[in-house]
């Protein structure tokens, strides 16, 4: 099958907004009190986020360069990361309604950014409404078989277990699962994700539910969203309904973005049938490998579950193994549109991995910048937010810009304006141009236009050997910006070669000339 990437998500730089946690509006009415947004966020607690706040911070996204938001889920939800969905057509009235996210739609494609949602279905929030019309009715609701109920106790009047253990504790809300070990199914008398009692599984292979699933992506999408970021889509283990809803979406939209969230190297999902892209989970691993070496906080790294097992300081040359590997895992057209990340709501922050170590921010988000694939900053980043495992990942956005890393701001601005100046950055080939010690250059190349990425993640300045075929006699002029401390222009030599001086803990970017 062809591949048929999104042409406009080659150029874009995403942020990643946290609805509840980014900014909140006054012009949204609170129902009811909130949590204090600067205290540290609890697992329940609601700190007031709104999509109208984001609108009103569309000039600071636009002025630091970024042309596409992700939002994390905005539909009705009984949670405050709104990954427990009970109404799909509507968007949360904490956060402003639909009309929330018309306005902003509509002042995000007035500047020329986009929008892509959060599509939650492989489960829902217990108070979905034909979960619970289940619930009340048992085995005479028409929906019993939109999810993986225990269909012989129904039969037989079982009542259905949604809040295990709540008469116990007096109706307290249960902060872990009651069940655990796959034992959802018998013990609540429904298949719960991860067996969290509040997440039953949608049972996808039910012709009425499959549609409305997908009659949902459709809605949005006439809606006027760009694409969708879908969560956990190995769980719906049906190659046919992703199928379905690539061409349902696409039917609509032929632009739309289509990416998934998997955290491995994962060709067979990008073939051209189901997502235009993943989220890139192995390069941020291997840039957090990298940049952070020496510097890694190994207790916060150790206990998250998917990067603990993953990330291990390397070298230059392992890194330059590493992205080449990455960079051939895929077609190009795949590369060109994949989500590079550092971290994200699912993730400790980059800032607390490294333990506040800047130049090892810096490092990485040179990398975001000049690697092919879009780069995706998490919302706070660019300011020095830290945060360690859920939810203290989701801190809010500071309001007092006096707690501002200013310099860095300055920096992952240079950064993407780099990116949005040098075609190359955004469309290029990629080629390991050398590598040694804590150092690695590479290449980007379009047409006539070339530029070298060299960058030193070690404690002391490394003289790095670079290859630059047939450029002999031309000359690398250092491309300046804040933060970079690039050295003297160099020839090539006739043999292709050049020899530069990269900074300790820093990088040189180079235009051929």
């Amino acid at each position: 099958m062809p591949l048929d990437t999104p042409d406009w998500v080659r150029d874009a730089v995403f942020y990643q907004v946290f609805p509840d946690r980014f900014a909140s509006s006054d012009r949204v009415v609170k129902p009811g009190p909130h949590e204090p947004w600067d205290t540290p966020p609890t697992l329940y607690g609601f700190k007031g986020g709104d999509l109208l706040g984001v609108v009103e911070r569309l000039p600071y996204l636009a002025d630091l360069g970024i042309t596409a938001l992700y939002l994390t889920p905005v539909f009705a939800s009984a949670s405050n990361h709104r990954y427990h969905t009970y109404d799909y057509m509507a968007v949360d009235p904490l956060l402003g309604g639909d009309a929330a996210l018309r306005e902003l739609l509509d002042a995000t494609h007035a500047r020329g950014m986009r929008v892509v949602l959060d599509g939650v279905f492989n489960h829902t929030g217990r108070g979905f409404w034909p979960f619970h019309h289940v619930v009340e009715n048992g085995a005479a609701s028409p929906y019993r078989r939109w999810f993986h109920f225990d269909q012989a106790a129904l039969d037989r009047g079982v009542p259905i277990l949604a809040y295990p253990g709540a008469e116990a504790r007096g109706g307290a809300v249960p902060s872990k699962p009651a069940v655990r070990n796959g034992e959802s199914l018998q013990r609540l008398g429904y298949q719960a994700w991860w067996d969290l009692p509040a997440l039953p599984k949608v049972n996808t292979d039910d012709p009425f539910a499959r549609e409305y699933l997908l009659s949902v992506a459709e809605h949005w999408i006439r809606f006027g969203v760009d694409g969708w970021r879908l969560d956990v889509p190995e769980d719906i283990d049906d190659p046919a309904f992703w199928a379905d809803f690539r061409r349902r979406v696409r039917a609509i939209n032929p632009e739309a973005y289509l990416v998934g969230e998997i955290w491995r190297v994962s060709p067979e999902w990008v073939k051209g049938d189901r997502f235009d892209a993943l989220m890139n989970y192995p390069l941020a691993e291997a840039i957090l490998s990298f940049a952070g070496a020496g510097h890694l906080d190994e207790a916060l790294l150790r206990a998250h579950h998917e990067y603990g097992p993953n990330v291990r300081p390397i070298d230059g040359p392992a890194f330059a193994a590493r992205l080449t590997e990455l960079m051939t895992a895929y077609e190009p057209k795949v590369v060109a549109v994949q989500l590079n990340l550092l971290d994200s709501h699912d993730t400790p922050r980059f800032h607390s991995l490294v333990r506040g170590d800047r130049a090892a921010y810096r490092l990485a988000v040179l990398l975001q910048a000049t690697l092919p694939g879009a780069p995706c900053i998490y919302y706070g980043d660019e300011i020095g937010l830290e945060g360690g495992l859920d939810p203290d990942s989701r801190r809010s956005f500071p309001r007092d810009e006096a707690t501002w890393d200013r310099e860095l701001l300055a920096f992952v601005k240079a950064a993407v304006a780099l990116r949005r100046d040098e075609a190359a950055l955004r469309r290029g080939s990629f080629r390991i141009s050398g590598a040694g010690g804590g150092a690695l250059a590479f290449e980007r190349t379009l047409g006539e236009e070339r530029v070298v990425v060299a960058l030193n993640a070690a404690e002391a300045e490394v003289a790095l050997d670079l290859d630059v075929p047939g450029a002999a006699g031309c000359r690398l002029e250092p491309r300046p910006m804040p933060g970079v401390a690039a050295g003297p222009a160099q020839t090539v030599d006739p043999a292709g070669h050049a020899r530069v001086a990269v900074a300790a803990r820093s990088a040189a970017v180079f235009r051929l000339a």
